[in-house]
């Protein structure tokens, strides 16, 4: 498990105000607060070091094109348009530490340090970043008409671009019983219905923000899987000697701009080994319905359950969304007591297990271990791990305490007006 500790970065402050500091990046990892509080500033980071892990791993860069002066703060970080987050003047400066599964990276006083960890286990991800811009897709006809956006940005549209040409046949969404169709002739995807079919770009902006979500994450999700059942093991020794010579030459190639060397890479990283999936998605309830809501977080739950070293990190405003995942953590604890009690018959477990499936499938459980909530404060720049009851998130966190608050200024509007 990856873990990272912030201080003083952007709208973070003191950064987490338990476990030494430390965010541990678990299988599920949700950041919610308000806006300007740090949340993608967060997702970002994970997106950032678990990508610089990946390629110290692979042999992409070395450590010392890492550790140059000012290159993590105006080449790394501005992928994501981070390089003006810094403080590095005054008794507050910047730290950022990420320990990672092969890496142990420090950003401190202005320069990077980067030492190799004694642990030999290490997956090999596909790394999603899901910007909650992601509406206007659907407006875009190719990633070329792209150029005032971050490279983020553009390197998603580019995800979304492969993802529907690869779709042979229609997909289902969860809501509605809706089909997304790539029609190939003009490019266009398609929403269909029992009695309709319109362009995605026509269609409801519930739909503009879900498809290249819901599109992108399934493809690659199974992509993985698929590559994990045929070849179990993470990359060899003599693919890593390979991967690098290739890597040594696309940059080598005097011929090809930086933009055309990063595209190489891409499709040669494409040739190799990937064994998990690390999915990051801002905002997965944007202009969804509670009951969308609920489906979609299932579908992503079960993405990330294909595989062992898969990682769901989401950012939320939606209390619908804890509230859900209350529910997959208490589900799973209702399965494992089903699993348990040898008081009922294998017939009645399988009946128990029925009705336990027709509320939330079993695909879409969360072991308690397995999930982590934090807060961001917008008093102070800090951050809190939610408490957990019997393994369930708190109710006690901020996005419930709004409806609460909702709640008592229509009391006190009520009191009013019996007052008068």
């Amino acid at each position: 498990m990856s873990k990272l500790r912030i201080r003083y970065f952007g709208p973070i402050n003191e950064g987490l105000s338990s476990n030494g500091g430390w965010i541990e990046i678990r299988k599920v990892t949700v950041l919610t607060g308000n806006q300007g509080t740090g949340k993608s500033t967060i997702a970002k980071l994970i997106s950032t070091f678990t990508w610089i892990e990946k390629s110290l791993v692979r042999g992409d860069y070395s450590k010392n094109w890492f550790e140059h002066k000012d290159r993590f703060q105006k080449q790394v970080l501005s992928y994501h348009r981070l390089e003006n987050y810094f403080q590095l003047h005054g008794e507050k400066r910047t730290e950022i530490e990420f320990l990672g599964d092969a890496y142990h990276i420090h950003f401190l006083n202005g320069f990077l340090k980067i030492k190799e960890t004694e642990t030999k286990k290490y997956s090999l991800p596909q790394i999603l970043y899901i910007p909650a811009e992601r509406n206007f897709i659907s407006h875009v006809r190719t990633p070329k008409e792209l150029k005032m956006v971050s490279e983020s940005l553009r390197e998603f549209v580019i995800e979304f671009d492969q993802a529907k040409k690869s779709l042979k046949e229609a997909l289902i969404l969860p809501i509605n019983n809706t089909r997304i169709e790539y029609d190939q002739l003009n490019d266009i995807v398609n929403l269909g219905g029992e009695n309709y079919k319109l362009k995605l770009s026509d269609s409801s902006s519930g739909f503009q923000s879900l498809v290249p979500l819901y599109l992108v994450t399934h493809i690659l999700a199974r992509n993985i899987q698929s590559r994990n059942q045929e070849n179990p093991e993470s990359m060899s020794a003599e693919e890593i000697q390979r991967f690098q010579k290739g890597v040594q030459e696309i940059w080598e190639n005097s011929d090809l701009t930086d933009e055309q060397k990063r595209v190489a890479l891409s499709v040669l990283s494409s040739k190799f080994n990937k064994t998990s999936f690390v999915n990051i998605v801002e905002e997965p309830e944007q202009n969804l319905y509670p009951d969308s809501q609920w489906l979609v977080l299932q579908k992503l739950l079960a993405n990330n359950n294909l595989n062992e070293g898969n990682q769901l990190i989401l950012s939320t405003h939606s209390p619908y969304i804890i509230n859900y995942l209350s529910i997959a953590v208490q589900g799973n604890v209702v399965k494992n007591k089903i699993s348990s009690n040898s008081q009922i018959s294998e017939n009645q477990k399988t009946k128990l297990y029925q009705k336990l499936y027709d509320i939330i499938p079993n695909e879409s459980l969360i072991a308690s271990e397995e999930l982590a909530i934090y807060q961001l404060s917008d008093n102070g720049g800090s951050i809190e791990l939610l408490e957990t009851y019997e393994g369930r998130p708190s109710d006690q966190n901020y996005l419930n305490k709004s409806l609460i608050h909702g709640n008592t200024l229509f009391d006190k509007l009520l009191e009013l007006e019996d007052s008068l």
